[in-house]
């Protein structure tokens, strides 16, 4: 496509995202009500214009502070806080879908335009505050010419990485400030197409598995079912035989897995499908059940099915988990992780969600981090905003992607556009 015909494309598609209709934006919690069912030419789309952010900062509540304890890094995506409270960077952006349709090239430059132009980091950087003031005096590459990593956990002392590609391994121990080899490879991971090229990924509670989670290659099967092999599931991987099996299927884009203490239940966040209207799907906060079907391709949110999808499957449809919780359709969480009591009573019990935003809609949703109450181990009421301030009617000035609780009593969370891992915690 020559570049006179993309920028009327360009400028058609924010036309329509101007005069398209959009009701109020939708429902969340337990029990949300579904928007309509709306399709046209092409979804409305809203360019996210990065700023600097100067002299500003996120905004956190009353009682919290926010600082910056990282900056100039190569694409934060998640963090990973150790034993001796260092932390440890995931950077990088992978994927290598070719476009199938006009409207893939079309988005892409409004999407692009939404992120950050540095280069992929392809690397883990340490983070230190060795005299626990505060400020991480010392940021340094612990691993580099890694393939855009994504999902960090550590088992004893065997540092795991799910890059697009593949789990691999370092050795540690506590203190390095360095990996002392080369990865070892654990399991290769599907990445042929890797439409969907982020590896979320945790470990059980009592370390015998690692949990990756793997997105779909299409949003909705546009590439064919053959495509979808081994995509849109939950892998359990045994990370010393790096042997694995589907533990759940039916989750487009499980973007980010973590494990609920006292429980060891999994739970994950998953962005879900596109072009059905600014109020459908919407993305959600779920226990991962065992042999649990979620819907994709073939249905959304429970039993309602995608008519797009041809071939239906009736027995599919009809078996769909209805997930815990909705966080808002387009909201396009990355990050999730369970608080603890050093967090504050208010923000005690309950799970942190970063929303990286949306670029689909044209009222923007997301670009914030919200905290989602839990009762009795499971989630209720509405989300509160937790950590906002990244988007004005103007400007965005950053987007949250993994959000990790550090048990002392902070919150870390990597914003991807402003390349800034940023530290809240309580006012003591």
């Amino acid at each position: 496509m020559n570049r006179s015909i993309l920028f009327s494309a360009v400028a058609a598609s924010v036309l329509l995202a101007a005069c398209g209709s959009e009701p109020p934006p939708p429902n969340h919690g337990t029990n949300p009500t579904l928007g309509e069912y709306e399709r046209g030419l092409l979804p409305s789309m809203v360019i996210a214009s990065p700023a600097e952010w100067g002299d500003r900062q996120p905004v956190v509540p009353d009682g919290y502070q926010v600082s910056a304890i990282a900056t100039d890094l190569g694409i934060p995506r998640q963090t990973l806080v150790l034993p001796n409270g260092d932390i440890l960077v995931a950077e990088g952006r992978g994927g290598n879908a070719p476009s199938l349709k006009p409207k893939d090239i079309i988005a892409g430059p409004i999407k692009s335009a939404g992120t950050t132009s540095v280069d992929s980091g392809n690397r883990l950087t340490l983070l230190r505050d060795a005299d626990g003031d505060g400020t991480y005096e010392l940021q340094t590459v612990f691993a580099g010419n890694l393939d855009a990593p994504y999902g960090l956990a550590l088992v004893g002392d065997q540092l795991y990485v799910a890059n697009q590609g593949e789990v691999v391994r370092f050795d540690y121990s506590v203190g390095q400030t360095r990996a002392s080899g080369e990865p070892v490879t654990v399991t290769p991971l599907p990445s042929e197409i890797n439409h969907h090229w982020t590896k979320a990924m945790t470990a059980s509670a009592d370390g015998r598995f690692l949990y990756v989670g793997i997105g779909s290659n299409s949003n909705i099967t546009e590439r064919g079912m053959t495509a979808e092999q081994n995509r849109a599931v939950v892998w359990e991987i045994d990370p010393q035989t790096g042997m694995h099996r589907e533990y759940a299927s039916g989750l487009r884009n499980p973007t980010a897995l973590a494990i609920q203490p006292g429980t060891g239940q999994l739970w994950a966040v998953v962005n879900e499908r596109d072009e059905l209207g600014p109020n459908l799907v919407p993305d959600y906060l779920t226990a991962v059940r065992e042999g649990g079907f979620y819907g994709w391709p073939y249905a959304y949110w429970g039993p309602n099915e995608d008519p797009r999808v041809k071939p239906q499957d009736p027995e599919k449809v009809a078996s769909t988990i209805t997930p815990d919780y909705s966080l808002g359709s387009h909201v396009a969480s990355l990050g999730v992780d369970f608080s603890v009591p050093a967090m504050g009573a208010e923000f005690a019990e309950g799970a942190f969600v970063g929303m990286h935003g949306s670029w689909n809609r044209s009222v923007p949703v997301g670009y914030k981090v919200v905290f989602v109450p839990f009762r009795n181990g499971m989630p209720v009421g509405d989300p509160i905003d937790f950590v906002t301030g990244f988007r004005d009617d103007d400007n965005t000035y950053g987007r949250p992607v993994g959000v990790t609780v550090d048990p002392r009593g902070a919150l870390i969370v990597a914003d991807d556009l402003s390349n800034t891992i940023w530290r809240v915690t309580p006012v003591r």
